[in-house]
């Protein structure tokens, strides 16, 4: 069994042609007149003489087939009329383009209330997202081919809202979103700036988690999730979705009688096995082999052998690897964070160990995380630190690791090397626990913040002379090399 390199499956144009001389043509021309409506309606751009000096920007339809909302609808065709962002200088058709994106601990921590207080958890998107933001530079750009105004054809569109490939959309809708939040009263979070929430005298509470353009919103009182959707509608084009059950490509599954909510990516997963030729694979039982020893001495050094590896997708397996890890399956951290490291030159050996990791999610893409209220035992986040010593043999650096809890349900994790090289034992776990410690605090603030009071937090580890160190840090001759960067905790 073998890694082969992606294929497209041709079901998806590449370009307008494709689009209407294809089979599906008359669902790909429904979906171009939908976007050019939604466009319009909304007062994206208007016609205009094109300034002198000033170049208009390319425009290109992009065609793509989504996947539907359990119970809502199935496989949609969605075309997309997008600008060639790519063409934008910077200081004249942008200036500020960073936008703010949601955690995935932040789902995790919301999942885990939604569990604990069992709440209603429900879901909308946002029609063309992108296009409510408004523009503060003057943009122009050529108009749709076959939507060219009649008798207009020497005119150019000057945008007026953001559209789906400007550097700054992404921007400019989270700036728009969030003015409208804040002026309905909404607090912002100040430890993830996509959570917003509002709290009432009666005791009763509304959270809202935006991601990019989708929305959880939860809440114990039906009737504030309902006032809130009218307020979005009222503003945005939206689409309700009911239940939360799909986000960011993760499955929420309730079982509100057990108490349980669980998340998994079982889709996701079976779609990159298949994609990557190992559905049929044996499956194993551990992330990684125990004789798996990678190094960058492994790695090719003459040109066929590099020829060779770069028809093999290694950087895009790893990235679905990753991907998987971040969302929903801390039990890859360690072994993502192995073949994560030999990206930029790749050898068969490093090879192996990714089919090793697609074999054991083989035999367990159903796994996922579980939010349990009957398992919930203390409300307070607890966490987990250890280190594996100078476990990477390129530079010896060690390996720093750690996972939290809230109601003795999983909601953050990590597994990186460490940026210094450790002289001891000792002082990597003291180095592991001081990232782990700064990933508590901030839980503790957003979990707080949320209305779950926290009481002590606590950090376990089980090296017995790091313990010491934190209690008695005085350091002399063999610890005061740590005591000048480490005495954080």
């Amino acid at each position: 069994m073998s890694i082969a390199q992606e294929v497209n499956d041709g079901i998806e144009p590449a370009n307008y042609t494709e689009a209407v001389s294809c089979v599906e043509s008359s669902q790909w021309l429904v979906a171009m007149n939908e976007e050019i409506e939604s466009l319009h309606k909304i007062g994206t751009w208007a016609l205009a003489e094109l300034p002198k000096g000033k170049q208009p920007l390319r425009r290109k339809w992009i065609y793509k087939k989504k996947d539907g909302f359990p119970g809502v609808e199935n496989l949609r065709c969605k075309a997309r009329l997008v600008v060639k962002g790519f063409n934008q200088k910077e200081g004249i058709d942008f200036n500020e383009i960073f936008s703010l994106v949601v955690r995935h601990t932040s789902i995790c921590v919301l999942l885990a209330f939604v569990a604990l207080f069992d709440l209603e958890l429900e879901q909308l998107d946002v029609k063309t997202t992108f296009l409510h933001g408004e523009l503060e530079e003057e943009i122009y750009m050529e108009q749709p081919e076959e939507f060219i105004a009649p008798r207009k054809e020497h005119l150019v569109c000057r945008l007026k809202k953001s559209l789906y490939g400007l550097k700054q959309a992404p921007r400019q809708w989270y700036k728009r979103f969030d003015s409208f939040m804040i002026g309905q009263g909404y607090c912002r979070s100040k430890y993830d700036d996509c959570i917003y929430f509002q709290n009432f005298q009666n005791g009763s509470f509304i959270y809202l988690l935006l991601c990019v353009d989708d929305m959880l919103i939860a809440s114990g009182d039906k009737s504030l999730i309902q006032k809130l959707k009218t307020q979005l509608n009222n503003e945005f084009d939206m689409k309700e979705l009911g239940a939360a059950k799909k986000i960011l490509g993760m499955e929420i599954c309730r079982d509100r009688q057990a108490g349980k909510l669980f998340l998994s990516q079982k889709n996701y997963i079976e779609r990159v096995l298949d994609r990557f030729n190992m559905n049929n694979c044996k499956p194993v039982s551990t992330p990684l082999a125990a004789h798996s020893k990678l190094s960058s001495e492994l790695c090719l050094d003459t040109k066929e052998e590099m020829e060779h590896m770069s028809n093999v997708p290694y950087a895009s397996a790893v990235g679905s690897l990753m991907y998987a890890m971040v969302c929903t399956r801390p039990d890859l951290a360690y072994a993502a964070s192995m073949v994560n490291r030999y990206m930029h030159n790749p050898d068969k050996s490093h090879l192996s160990a990714i089919k090793w990791i697609f074999r054991y999610l083989k035999g367990t893409s159903d796994i996922g995380l579980v939010f349990d209220r009957k398992m919930a035992t203390t409300n307070d986040v607890v966490g987990y630190v250890d280190s594996d010593y100078s476990g990477d043999l390129d530079r010896r650096r060690s390996l720093s690791g750690y996972i939290f809890t809230l109601c003795n349900s999983a909601i953050s994790w990590k597994a990186t090397l460490q940026s210094i090289v450790a002289l001891s034992t000792t002082e990597a776990e003291y180095i592991s626990a001081t990232e782990g410690v700064k990933k508590a605090i901030w839980l503790r603030g957003l979990v707080n913040e949320l209305g779950l009071t926290q009481g002590v937090l606590t950090v376990f580890c089980d090296s017995q002379s790091f313990i010491h160190l934190t209690k008695n840090n005085r350091y002399h001759d063999k610890t005061k090399h740590i005591d000048v960067k480490r005495h954080f905790i």
